[in-house]
């Protein structure tokens, strides 16, 4: 079974704005820190939430191809292990509710 092999580029005036880039298909999620910062979904992109060591993370596509998106599990599943939190749940809509996610 093959797998992915993934990146992270990372911001250094900002920690919660971390890229995860596939080094073999054209995949890229942009990581947000919900505790930290407004989060406004885009519709054209696949969403997925996380808890990680008690903070909110959002994980959003970016410019998605229909082959990348049966990956977009196992590259969330590598972040958790990166950032040492193995048993994060990948969670398909965000689980504040109704909360106003943007202004």
């Amino acid at each position: 079974m093959d797998y992915n092999v993934y990146l992270l580029a990372t911001d250094p005036k900002n920690p919660c704005r971390d890229v995860i880039h596939s080094r073999d298909t054209g995949l890229k999620i942009r990581v947000f820190c919900l505790d930290n910062e407004q989060f406004d979904p885009d519709t054209n992109e696949i969403q997925l939430y996380g808890y990680a060591n008690g903070k909110l993370f959002a994980f959003e596509t970016i410019n998605i191809a229909p082959d990348d998106a049966l990956d977009v599990v196992g590259a969330i599943q590598w972040y958790a292990e990166y950032v040492d939190y193995p048993q994060m749940e990948i969670l398909p809509d965000d689980p504040r509710g109704d909360k106003n996610i943007a202004m």
